[in-house]
């Protein structure tokens, strides 16, 4: 059987972050992997959406192009999908001169059979900027569920699809303003034309995820709604008509072809032109799209649509569409930069840790929230301590008595119901795998986890092979087998350490060759190869004393003399799109001149206090050895950014007073390098893993101390440091 997995094309303005992961192209390679594995032929394809507002705002912010903004972003996130192991037939780019020359045909073919046609439509126009905006361009409060931060095309609170005119309090993004709404000419597609079609299409799939068919059904019962494929912009597809060389196909519109435009250019890297025809044409072949539940409307209705109106081409068999996956309860975000970014957390975990504690997280019928303690709890407990020790002890058993698989030559009911345990479970996994369940399916293979740990003791080897030398044999052997089946049914999962364990098993050949059935087949005669540990165990990392605090880097405006404090300023600080006044007691250390627009750190969640008649909305941090005072400083100078540790942002829950403040405990250290090891010298020598302290040796850097081990506070970009020398060890206040 052919199957194409497509999976969303995400934007290139960003690293991808955990919750892309989870929503998306972890599921697709889990699936892929699986039914390779089974025998089909799978094609999966995906690529960089790199047209669109989303890339030009953050080219207009980095004051650089847009193209280069697509091209840095491409290789970024190309590189993280290769580091967790999420393998695609091809990932490509959607300025590819491939996928241009397919959108224009794509656009000809339903433009000539009349279902795209010229009209006018009301665009925001902003008066400062003098131009038009992009919907992207646009942010308000959204007139469904009353999210402020709503974008002109789609609220990411409630997925509803929106225009810039249903925003309350429309703003432009780049300056604010208040955009007023012109008439304008553009091309429009007949969605409205497809609505009784997809209807009748949709209500057929009743082996869809519940939330998908209702969502996908209740946006059609609103009736559809022509929609303009063309906006006012210079980046992106041009539209191959006359009269419209100063516009280009918006990116809705194309970005979805390039599921098609994939698969033609991976036939072409692989020699056949025409093996697309394969996937496109033929009515048995299943296409599946892997995507997260805001692409929803995208993928059930607007794509199916187009493809109806082209005609001669396969639409969705499935769209397993993910949840969210929220970060302590707040939706992960790349515009916002909330959430855990793929660079980092890849630095410090193995990919399949990381896809260990996804698989049994996936949002797959609701939200899914992410919480470093869990993810330690059940990385440490379920994977190393049951599947890693259990697997280490029956090889590391086998490997010293025999050096080899030893046979097996009397079978017991124990053993039969081992036998049937294995079969069970890979049979349990491939129901859920039909389903797209991917998450039970990885329950049942952790099921067999623990009942090979209770085979294995109940068996207790070190007894019975003192005994009884062909009952350990066999014993030992359906161990193994349990080892192997663990292994297979692991692949599409944790295909890094499957492969390890296949290695040590003695197979020389990849697992996928082997199949999913061979999990039930007697291991091979092979000789051993000396097992090694799976996993370290991790150390959880505690944040408590970190999330009570909200610092924010800070310039200072201006610096007044207190009127009724000798030692007392009056600072004015801006944060970006606050300002703020503090009082500091700096007087005797710095000059007024000496402050005047210096970045520093300002405690923003600190609560008001009123010192010598005036109100003070935070402190600025320093550092003190007795002798010297040293603001802290940051190495990355925007105005308020917030600081990180250990790249991890704060979750403070509301106001914190002084005293609780005077509390934590800080220190400050001198970053050096000892045999390749970053040590932080203070009062005692610590070690952090922080690459990016590699580029600050020699230089200072603030520590929190928490429960389990110091954390080193820094920015997305750089670390907080001091603007005059202190003793290592120097607290700060």
């Amino acid at each position: 059987m052919k199957l194409l997995v497509c999976v969303a094309w995400p934007y290139a303005d960003g690293p991808l972050h955990l919750g892309h992961i989870y929503g998306a192209y972890l599921p697709a390679d889990i699936f892929s992997r699986y039914e390779r594995m089974i025998g089909n032929d799978v094609v999966m394809v995906s690529g960089s959406d790199e047209h669109g507002t989303p890339i030009t705002f953050v080219a207009e912010k980095e004051h650089v192009s847009p193209a280069e903004i697509a091209e840095k972003y491409h290789k970024i996130n190309k590189e993280i999908l290769e580091k967790m192991g999420i393998k695609f037939d091809n990932f490509s780019r959607t300025s590819s001169e491939n996928h241009k020359s397919v959108v224009k045909d794509f656009f000809l073919e339903i433009y000539n059979k009349g279902y795209i046609y010229e009209g006018k439509m009301i665009s925001p126009y902003c008066p400062t900027c003098r131009r038009f905006l992009p919907d992207r361009y646009v942010e308000g409060t959204c007139p469904y569920c009353g999210y402020e931060h709503a974008r002109g095309d789609q609220c990411d609170n409630c997925g509803r699809t929106l225009d810039s005119q249903d925003l309350i309090n429309p703003r432009c993004r780049i300056c604010g303003t208040t955009p007023e709404f012109k008439e304008t000419k553009h091309l429009f597609f007949k969605l409205s034309s497809f609505e009784n079609q997809l209807k009748e299409w949709i209500e057929t799939k009743d082996y869809w995820r519940e939330n998908v068919k209702n969502f996908s059904y209740n946006f059609i019962k609103s009736g559809l709604k022509d929609r303009a494929i063309t906006r006012d912009l210079d980046w992106g597809i041009e539209v191959p008509i006359e009269g419209y060389e100063n516009k280009r196909i918006y990116v809705w519109f194309e970005a979805v072809i390039g599921y098609l435009s994939a698969t033609k250019e991976y036939g072409n890297m692989v020699g056949k032109p025409d093996l697309w025809k394969e996937y496109w044409q033929d009515k048995s072949v299943k296409h599946y799209y892997f995507i997260g539940k805001d692409n929803i409307p995208f993928h059930t209705i607007i794509w199916p649509s187009m493809l109806l109106a082209h005609g001669g081409l396969n639409l969705p068999y499935d769209v397993p569409a993910n949840e969210y996956l929220k970060l302590e309860g707040g939706k992960f975000s790349k515009s916002s930069m909330h959430g855990i970014f793929m660079p980092e957390i890849l630095e410090k975990f193995h990919p399949d840790l990381i896809r260990f504690y996804a698989s049994l997280n996936l949002p797959e019928l609701h939200d899914s929230d992410f919480s470093w303690e869990d993810f330690y709890s059940k990385v440490n407990t379920e994977l190393i301590d049951k599947f890693g020790n259990f697997v280490h002890r029956v090889l590391k058993f086998a490997y010293t008595k025999y050096r080899m698989v030893p046979p097996v030559i009397e079978i017991d009911d124990q053993d039969y119901e081992a036998l049937n345990k294995i079969r069970e479970t890979g049979e349990n996994m491939s129901k859920s795998f039909e389903k797209v369940e991917l998450k039970k399916a990885f329950k049942e293979w952790l099921n067999l986890v623990y009942y090979g740990n209770q085979y294995f003791d109940k068996f207790a080897p070190w007894d019975v092979c003192k005994k009884d030398e062909e009952k350990c044999a066999t014993k030992l052997h359906i161990s193994l087998m349990i080892v192997k089946a663990l292994a297979v049914y692991a692949y599409p999962f944790l295909p890094f350490t499957s492969e390890k364990v296949w290695s040590m098993l003695g197979y020389r050949e990849n697992i996928e060759k082997f199949g999913w059935a061979e999990a039930i087949n007697p291991v091979e005669p092979n000789k051993l190869n000396e097992p090694e540990i799976l996993f370290k165990k991790l150390n959880y990392q505690s944040f408590d004393e970190w999330n009570k605090l909200d610092i924010r880097v800070a310039k200072i405006l201006e610096v007044k003399d207190h009127p009724n404090a000798d030692r007392l300023y009056l600072i004015r600080i801006s944060l970006g799109n606050e300002e703020r006044n503090l009082v500091a007691g700096l007087k005797s250390y710095y000059t007024k001149e000496e402050l005047t627009g210096k970045y520093v750190l300002v405690l923003y969640n600190l609560e008001p206090a009123e010192i010598r008649g005036f109100v003070s909305q935070g402190m600025l941090l320093a550092a003190e050895d007795g002798q010297n005072v040293s603001l802290l400083v940051p190495t990355e100078k925007i105005e308020g950014i917030k600081v990180l540790a250990n790249n991890v942002e704060s979750k403070p829950n509301g106001l914190i007073s002084h005293k609780e403040f005077s509390k934590i405990k800080f220190e400050i250290a001198k970053i050096e390098k000892n045999n390749e090891k970053i040590i932080l010298k203070g009062k005692n020598g610590y070690s952090v893993n922080l690459k990016i302290l590699e580029n600050y040796i020699g230089n200072e850097c603030v520590i929190v101390h928490e429960k389990t081990s110091p954390i080193v506070l820094n920015t997305k970009n750089g670390i907080i440091t001091l603007d005059r020398e202190v003793s290592p060890g120097a607290k700060v206040k």
